[in-house]
């Protein structure tokens, strides 16, 4: 009995240090609801690209504060420095942010940088595109950019320098004007995925080579960049026949068309009748000045008689394609015997070359936010960083979900208002799944086609069988490009030589953290003089 009395509490003891590590362990890493004011507690880059104006601000319809993108066309920086910095390394981390365009996004972004500790050589008033982050999350929509970004900045341990790695057929933007959340989960399988409210939209291996872009890990070896192509190295495949002569009866001068000598003219041809007249209702203007504008003539209209007769005016035969039209000659092609192949330089082993069992990820030390937009209304909030999953799940069902499911109902009750029943059911699913064929990765290239069609079809709904008929266009394309090469059958003979070309080095990656201005000019048309037939 006595030692039952002893066990006891020494078992209330382990119940309780059990619930507060789990209270400890739900708590989140870091989270800003912006309830309060961020005067005092962010930072406002005082560097002078920066000259949007951020404000705390009620969500549209909501009692709900966030962050405000206030102006249009305009670049915004704003950080908030953690109590102290949060390793990446080890476990889960989640990121989990909302954001609402309430003016809609048609260039401009709504990403978050989660920044480097400062020894790395920023400070947060200087906050700006130039300061150093460990993971970029976020909306971007531009021109042919419409991704929800996940790059992660690296550091090559071999060369010391620091490498963005950009996710691969990352999920579109949402395109409507509801709030959103996006939540990026990094796990210690080196597993990352991306929510969109919720869903999974993207699971990627962060040292997948298919999933990044460049990959984490580099190549083992690379082109010899001392190999030279030796002189004599023939990369023709084909080459015109050296034997073939241009036939004796291969007239190149011939004509494409000839008269047709065979034509007839029409019977009821009116040959003195012109194909305009001078409009018989036309009248001179008041205010035509004959010495400023010129003698006034009448404009000219279709002479109705032409529109009863086969034709008016000097009939001429028409002309028909030249039977003995063949062309300029070119021999035709044969296969090259001394082609050695498309030369390439030998591999050799990469210098840069490393092997890596996870990444050697930089703790975030601040969040930041840094934008170009030409759009006002962008609202941040309930900014998350948790190392459990079921953390930021809650988080988005208390804190998110009410709020989306109002502005649905809503939504759904001006369309009712206006008259317009908006998307169907059937409409709804057809687009969500086009959203999903969008993200297919070999539809990369047509990515941000597909996406304007389906906005334009989400804003037009009479247009949904057109949208599909587009889109099953687009695939056929695609596979008759697969399929051919994208290129039009070749006749057998003749065949012109082909030209030689050179290639275009591909262009390295652009870092999505630099944006660059459009800058528009207007120029003003000069105003043309009347002419004399002008009424």
């Amino acid at each position: 009995m006595m030692g039952g009395r002893r066990i006891a509490p020494l078992l209330a003891l382990v119940l309780i240090a059990c619930l507060a590590l789990q209270l400890n362990a739900s708590d989140p890493l870091f989270y800003e609801s912006f309830d309060e004011s961020f005067d005092g507690r962010w930072i406002v880059s005082e560097k002078d690209d920066y000259k949007g104006i951020w404000k705390h601000s009620k969500s549209e319809g909501h009692e709900d504060y966030g962050l405000l993108v206030s102006e249009k066309a305009r670049k915004y920086a704003i950080v908030k420095e953690l109590d102290k910095p949060i390793n990446l390394k080890d476990g889960t981390i989640v990121l989990q942010f909302e954001t609402r365009l309430q003016n809609g996004l048609e260039c401009g972004g709504a990403y978050i940088k989660y920044l480097r500790p400062q020894d790395a050589g920023w400070i947060s008033k200087e906050f700006d595109n130039e300061s150093p982050y460990s993971i970029m999350f976020g909306p971007d929509k531009c021109g042919s950019t419409n991704k929800v970004h996940f790059i992660l900045n690296h550091k090559n341990p071999k060369t010391g320098k620091f490498v963005e790695h950009h996710l691969k057929y990352p999920p579109s933007v949402p395109s409507d004007k509801l709030s959103h959340v996006y939540t990026a989960i990094l796990k210690p399988n080196n597993e990352v995925s991306i929510l969109i409210d919720g869903e999974e939209k993207k699971k990627s291996n962060l040292l997948s080579a298919d999933d990044f872009e460049p990959a984490l890990i580099p190549t083992k070896t690379i082109p010899d960049p001392d190999d030279k192509k030796p002189e004599d190295w023939d990369e023709r495949a084909k080459i015109p026949d050296p034997d073939a002569v241009k036939p004796d009866d291969w007239d190149e001068d011939a004509p494409t068309e000839i008269e047709d000598e065979d034509a007839v003219k029409p019977e009821g041809w009116l040959d003195d009748e012109p194909e305009e007249i001078d409009d018989p209702e036309a009248t001179k203007p008041e205010d035509w000045d004959d010495e400023e504008d010129g003698e006034w003539e009448a404009p000219k209209i279709d002479n109705p008689k032409c529109e009863e007769a086969p034709g008016c005016g000097e009939w001429k035969r028409p002309n028909k394609r030249n039977p003995a039209y063949k062309g300029k000659w070119y021999a035709p092609m044969i296969d090259n015997p001394n082609f050695k192949g498309i030369w390439k330089p030998q591999e050799i082993p990469n210098p840069d070359y490393f092997e890596l069992d996870k990444p050697d990820f930089e703790p975030i030390a601040a969040i930041g936010i840094e934008i170009w937009t030409m759009q006002d209304g962008i609202l941040f909030d309930n900014i998350l960083i948790a190392s459990d999953e079921k953390v930021a799940e809650s988080y988005r069902d208390e804190k998110w979900k009410p709020k989306y499911l109002s502005e649905k109902e809503k939504q759904k009750a001006e369309d009712a208002a206006s008259g317009s029943d908006g998307l169907s059911s059937f409409q709804k699913k057809v687009f969500d799944v086009l959203y999903k064929v969008a993200d297919i990765p070999f539809l990369e290239a047509y990515k941000i086609k597909i996406i304007d069609l389906i906005e334009k079809g989400e804003k037009q709904p009479n247009l949904t069988i057109g949208i599909l008929v587009s889109i099953v266009v687009v695939f056929l394309t695609i596979i008759f490009k697969i399929l051919f090469g994208g290129k039009k059958p070749q006749p057998v003979a003749p065949v012109k030589p082909p030209t030689a070309t050179e290639t275009k080095p591909t262009d390295a990656p652009e870092s999505s953290a630099e944006k660059e201005e459009t800058e528009k000019e207007d120029a003003a048309a000069a105003r043309p003089r009347r002419s004399r037939r002008e009424t």
